[in-house]
């Protein structure tokens, strides 16, 4: 898409039935599109429509740079639209695109986290609790630290162990009431490699973790948004989504994998 509006996308929602999505920005706006799929379900066309900015609690556009940084995105079953932002760290609901944002209640813990390494991604289970991780480690176990907002409250059930450079950036609980995770190896300015596990989770803990890709370096941009849905042929499918970062050395990638 022409326009400086175009990249920086580092959250996505798919819907149920592959066919439309939203994205989220890093620079406070919100996109809509379609998918065209052929007869396998492959994407062979996105077609996007226009960008929206999200507002703030005044119903302004949100005009710091530093508030603006979207990462984690989420959609409830009755279209409310949860945007995580790391910049400060905060989730904010929205009724719908056009909406002024409304408070998720803060969260103490929130305030300590890293400015560029806060709330990257976002979650919503299958009873309708609110997920969401922080891509910094807690800094002595390693781990990271699930938060969880249930019934009004916030707590902090579990943590998702730290396996090696990887850090959480996506979020999805799937079809199967799985929580997917996209982890993020950033070594250097322009190689990636990513890694998705997977967890059962109940209420008090977390557990069967399995490894479910993990790509070589290079292979693959930026990838930090995740949505994870069932196609009409019973498949778990991930669709994610790159973080250009604005830069031209980079690029915007639907990068989609069918588990088997």
């Amino acid at each position: 898409m022409p326009g400086e509006a175009f990249g920086g996308f580092s959250g996505i929602e798919v819907s149920p039935d592959g066919s439309s999505f939203h994205a989220i920005t890093d620079e406070g706006r919100l996109l809509t599109g379609s998918f065209e799929r052929d007869s396998a379900g492959r994407v062979i066309r996105m077609n996007p429509g226009g960008f929206v900015r999200l507002k703030d609690l005044d119903g302004k556009p949100i005009a710091s740079g530093r508030e603006r940084d979207a990462e984690g995105l989420a959609i409830g079953e009755d279209g409310t639209l949860l945007v995580s932002f790391e910049g400060v760290n905060r989730i904010w609901a929205y009724c719908s695109p056009a909406c002024r944002a409304r408070w998720v209640p803060a969260y103490r813990r929130f305030i300590g986290l890293t400015a560029n390494a806060g709330l990257e991604a976002l979650a919503i289970g299958p009873d309708g609790s609110l997920y969401t991780l922080a891509e910094a480690p807690d800094s002595r176990s390693g781990d990271h630290s699930v938060y969880r907002f249930r019934d009004g409250g916030w707590s902090v059930p579990f943590a998702i162990p730290g396996r090696g450079n990887f850090r959480p950036v996506g979020a999805d609980f799937g079809p199967d009431g799985l929580l997917y995770i996209l982890e993020r190896y950033n070594i250097g300015l322009l190689a990636f490699a990513s890694r998705v596990r997977r967890f059962k989770v109940s209420d008090e803990e977390i557990g069967n973790e399995e490894l479910i890709l993990e790509t070589p370096i290079g292979a693959y941009d930026n990838l930090e948004g995740l949505s994870v849905w069932r196609d009409s042929g019973g498949y778990i499918r991930l669709t994610m989504i790159s973080d250009d970062n604005f830069s031209h050395q980079q690029r915007t990638e639907i990068v989609e994998f069918r588990l088997p």
